[in-house]
């Protein structure tokens, strides 16, 4: 795989990359494209292009992942919001309609 710096590169190279890494994903799984296709759901058309840096769909990627087993991932990709706990006391303390 290549180790590309993402603040530095275009839409097109992290697109690129991602399909690289998920067709990574599915040869270490042991899968064809047509298999990882069917059990994703998705026509292997479809996974071609992901793998092709073809802007696959956000959809297209959660299948993709959860096929794979690899679905986690996505908390590091976007975590969930932490609430400081001063953001709480001040709502809570705002909301006294209860």
């Amino acid at each position: 795989m290549n180790d590309i710096k993402y603040t530095s590169a275009t839409d097109s190279e992290i697109l690129k990359e991602i399909g690289q890494r998920m067709a990574g994903l599915r040869r270490a799984r042991g899968l064809t494209q047509t298999g990882a296709a069917e059990r994703a759901g998705l026509s292997r058309n479809t996974l071609y292009r992901a793998e092709q840096g073809e802007n696959p769909t956000l959809h297209t990627v959660i299948r993709l992942l959860r096929t794979y087993g690899r679905l986690p991932a996505l908390e590091a990709f976007i975590p969930a919001l932490e609430i400081s706990p001063m953001a709480r006391l001040r709502h809570r303390k705002g909301d006294r309609s209860a």
